[in-house]
């Protein structure tokens, strides 16, 4: 057990335990009340290297003052930060973004000022993930948005898609509260107004759009909903390869009905492969739809092999066996000619169709 010994300073110690802060000082203020505080008072100055008990007594109290000032402060920091930490992460989870604060612990516990902790915060990869698209957007000339600007932007692109029913995958966000979707319509610096007006035109082209498409869409794919089509029209980069090609199906499809005819999905979805768009399929079943069951008739008279709608498809969007249907085309026209004189009522848009669209 420790023993209290008295140092050559006048202080009283536990052997082997050295004093606190504190403990240093008080031992200091009574050395100095008991030499009656007086400044020519000399014990041994020879011990105290020329100087006076009064002098080491100050210089001691001195040093003592500011340990303990040290530590109080340094505990005070400590505890400033803890607090700083604790705060800033409490109000970036509110907000999704606790993964950002996380990573820098040992720094907010620091004490860094604002200025510092703000170029630490945007220089971590989490940082650098979540607000993406303010990279995206200084390379293409624009100036980075900060923080407040475009969670507030992410919120409203959020409200307009939810508003008008595009599918959750526009708008969900990661751990990080990152909503991917949304980074190429900030690095375009779209608004919301913006893009709301994009939507409204989205849907009035194809939610809206003429009753054939929206029947075709509904006949070929009954799960399919208005939400769907609107993201692929919105953007068709960012919309499944599925969805594109279920709308492109119906567009031709409503071509098809629109011209009094019918066909399938999987006819409709061959044709979008070929290439065949909305525009070509309504010029080309317009053709098709336009006097043709008197071709189909002329057909049957002269025994000829029924011209149909799959044969009329073949030659007027250039699918496979075109130079064929061409060829059975102008042999029904010839024979018609030779009979009426010259006169046919068959041109190349007058072809025979399969009303039941087997092909």
């Amino acid at each position: 057990m420790a023993r209290p010994t008295t140092n050559e300073f006048g202080e009283v110690t536990n052997e082997g335990v050295p004093l606190t802060p504190e403990q240093k000082l008080a031992q200091y203020n009574k050395v100095v009340t008991d030499s009656g505080n007086k400044p020519d008072s000399k014990v041994n100055i020879e011990t105290f290297g020329g100087k006076t008990l009064k002098q080491l007594t100050d210089e001691a109290v001195a040093k003592a003052k500011q340990e303990l000032e040290d530590s109080n402060a340094a505990e005070k920091l400590r505890r400033t930060g803890q607090s700083a930490y604790d705060l800033l992460l409490s109000e970036f989870s509110q907000y999704g973004l606790s993964a950002l604060v996380e990573p820098l612990k040992g720094l907010i516990q620091s004490g860094p000022s604002s200025s510092e902790m703000t170029l630490a915060l945007r220089a971590t990869d989490a940082y650098q993930k979540r607000f993406a698209a303010n990279k995206a957007r200084v390379a293409a000339g624009l100036s980075a948005l900060d923080e407040a600007t475009y969670v507030r932007m992410e919120d409203q692109y959020q409200n307009v898609m939810r508003n008008y029913g595009l599918p959750k995958s526009y708008y969900t966000k990661d751990s990080t509260g990152r909503q991917e979707g949304f980074e190429k319509l900030l690095t375009s610096d779209v608004s919301s107004t913006e893009l709301e007006d994009r939507v409204l035109t989205a849907q009035n082209r194809v939610v809206n759009a003429a009753p054939e498409v929206t029947a075709a869409l509904k006949q070929f794919y009954p799960d399919i909903t208005n939400g769907d089509i609107l993201a692929y029209a919105l953007d068709p980069s960012k919309a499944l390869s599925e969805i594109k090609r279920k709308v492109t199906a119906a567009e031709i499809g409503g071509a098809a009905m629109g011209a009094g005819l019918g066909t399938s999905a999987t006819r409709a979805e061959q044709l979008a492969r070929y290439g065949v768009t909305a525009e070509s399929a309504r010029e080309g079943y317009g053709a098709i739809g336009s006097g043709l069951q008197r071709g189909s008739q002329l057909a049957a008279i002269y025994g000829e092999s029924p011209y149909t709608q799959a044969t009329a498809e073949e030659e007027l969007f250039k699918l496979s066996g075109q130079t064929q249907a061409g060829e059975k085309r102008k042999k029904i026209i010839g024979m018609e000619k030779a009979t009426f004189g010259g006169q046919t009522g068959i041109t190349s848009g007058a072809l025979a169709r399969d009303r039941a669209g087997s092909y």
